[in-house]
């Protein structure tokens, strides 16, 4: 690997680390030489990403539920014990809910607003303390947050809470990017499209779905792990230095 996008010697800690795009990240991270903590709710699953990651270098679990503000305190409070400073935070933990207009129910929106956009604030405080120790003017610090283009157009497809939390979250990054530059700390977000996770899977799974999708998408197609996985080391690497406050739409040209 070429030493602009080396991450060797690094430390990272990727929520929602288990599975889709999360895991995508989280593999390239080890890849490319950083000693990577995955949390996700599911402590089985921790460990089995943990180990299975492992084989490739250097990866451990930490299970948490990043719901609730007890959850993520214990999160900074454990990871705090293992670590003395944390070069990389992915906010990727996030959730979505369906349903009619009319019926779209004050939790589900509740539910989605405490996840995308509450917790990842959340932790963003919890971590400063680590990610100050480890930003320095010639390689800041970086907090990469996981919108979504449902966050920058109008296609909501009854996730009425989902875009506009999404949006809330790419704004929250550009308001913190400005204050937090001058603490050697980048803020970044990836708007993903479409990628294959378990929040897309009921269109994956489905043949006809999947071509109506795609149609959309001027690219015809999903993206790839290793199109996630570029972007994510360039953001945490060298490559990514200079850059804060942006919102990079990862889509195939859809937001177009």
């Amino acid at each position: 690997m070429h030493p602009y996008f080396s991450l060797q010697g690094r430390t990272a800690l990727v929520t929602g680390g288990t599975r889709g795009i999360g895991k995508m990240i989280a593999k390239a991270y080890v890849e490319a030489g950083a000693t990577v903590y995955v949390c996700a709710r599911d402590a089985e699953a921790c460990q089995q990403t943990a180990d299975e990651l492992g084989a490739l270098g250097h990866c451990h679990a930490m299970a948490a539920n990043l719901a609730t503000e007890d959850g993520v305190l214990q999160l900074a409070r454990r990871l705090g014990e293992q670590i003395s400073h944390l070069d990389i935070l992915v906010n990727n933990a996030g959730t979505t809910w369906g349903a009619p207009l009319e019926s779209y129910p004050i939790k589900g929106w509740e539910k989605v607003m405490q996840l995308n956009v509450t917790s990842v604030f959340n932790c963003i405080q919890q971590f400063l303390p680590l990610l100050r120790k480890a930003g320095s003017a010639a390689n800041p610090a970086r907090i990469i947050n996981i919108g979504s283009v449902a966050g920058i157009s109008s296609f909501g497809e009854q996730a009425y809470a989902y875009g506009p939390s999404k949006a809330a979250l790419h704004q929250l990054s550009r308001i913190l990017a400005r204050e937090l530059v001058s603490q050697h700390i980048n803020v970044n977000v990836i708007a993903p499209g479409r990628f294959p996770s378990k929040m897309t899977q009921h269109i994956g799974n489905d043949e006809q779905a999947l071509a109506q999708d795609t149609a959309l998408i001027p690219m015809k197609r999903w993206g790839r792990e290793e199109e996630m996985a570029a972007l994510a080391i360039s953001l945490a690497s060298t490559a990514g230095a200079y850059m804060t406050g942006n919102i990079i739409p990862l889509d195939g040209g859809f937001s177009l």
